[in-house]
């Protein structure tokens, strides 16, 4: 792979990551609920539970993309619109992190990372959109199609865990002011929701132009 298209998705993952989706509020719920080490626990937690998604995903979709080009084409048309549909979703939004409860005790360190966990890896959402953005940036005729899944989607998960480490971090610290007004979330959440249907569009040109 070209630096080129590493730095291309590093930026877009960049832009992805950021917008709150299930795993972020997660996280963020964790957070208020429990304050920042429980947060940052679950978010090294989910990442090695994004991890083994990775590994499913280079493994199974990775040679039928090196052995097709029609299938390559297929998938990024399908990512791209993917990227479209929840972009709507975010716009639609009205923020779903609501730890205003009491919480109880906190969790072990064990617990906290098994669910984490768990929540990475079970999560069909993300699962659906590694089979769906990796391929934007795979070429088949660099070869190695599984190995550039691979590395594209630990990529991905690097910074998805500096990232998710910062929201949780954030709110643990800001835990009055996210549960003073549910909006609040809701307004990023929207915002991001722009930065998806733009990159979703983007990607769709990119895809078709010959």
């Amino acid at each position: 792979m070209s630096t080129a298209t590493i730095l291309t998705f590093a930026a877009a993952s960049l832009l992805l990551v950021v917008v709150p989706g299930p795993s972020v509020l997660f996280v963020i719920g964790r957070a208020l609920a429990f304050g920042r080490r429980v947060a940052v626990l679950t978010v090294l937690g989910n990442a090695a539970g994004v991890l083994v998604l990775v590994a499913l995903v280079a493994v199974v979709l990775g040679p039928l993309l090196q052995a097709s080009e029609t299938a390559l084409f297929v998938v990024k048309l399908l990512g791209a619109a993917y990227l479209v549909v929840l972009g709507i979703r975010a716009l639609r939004s009205h923020g779903h992190a609501q730890p205003g409860r009491e919480p109880g005790p906190a969790p072990s360190r064990l617990r906290v990372l098994r669910e984490g966990f768990v929540v990475g890896v079970l999560n069909p959402k993300t699962l659906v959109f590694f089979t769906a953005v990796l391929p934007q940036f795979v070429n088949a005729s660099d070869g190695r199609v599984p190995l550039q899944l691979a590395v594209l989607g630990a990529l991905f998960v690097a910074i998805a865990l500096v990232c998710d480490s910062t929201w949780g971090m954030v709110a643990g610290t800001a835990r009055s002011w996210f549960t003073a007004d549910a909006r609040r979330l809701a307004r990023v959440q929207r915002g991001g929701g722009v930065i998806l249907v733009g990159l979703g569009g983007g990607l769709t040109v990119e895809a078709v132009r010959p």
